[in-house]
């Protein structure tokens, strides 16, 4: 029979697991990545959509770009940003699971 501890996830990635949660722990970064599930949007269609100040939302992007969750690319004028930690939408597919069930 299987000790609890047989099954123990790895301490360093329940760190980095935890670092991200606390970064996707703030319902605007959580309203971003629920947006950029659709695709690459720009920094002008971030604030235009979540009614913030661009400096707001750039500050939002520069933590999670920081820690890996998003992505970017300069096009021109525009910096198009991207989910590039495809499990931060998992986060959000739990919180829907959870919604629906209460």
């Amino acid at each position: 029979m299987p000790t609890a501890d047989s099954n123990a996830l790895p301490i360093d990635l329940l760190e980095r697991s935890a670092a991200v949660l606390r970064v996707l722990a703030h319902p605007q970064r959580l309203r971003i990545v629920e947006l950029l599930s659709g695709g690459p949007m720009t920094v002008s269609d971030l604030v235009r959509r979540l009614k913030l100040p661009q400096n707001a939302v750039s500050q939002h992007l520069n933590v999670m770009k920081a820690h890996g969750l998003l992505a970017s690319q300069r096009e021109g004028r525009n910096v198009w940003y991207e989910i590039a930690h495809p499990q931060a939408m998992t986060v959000l597919g739990c919180i829907r699971r959870h919604a629906a069930r209460t």
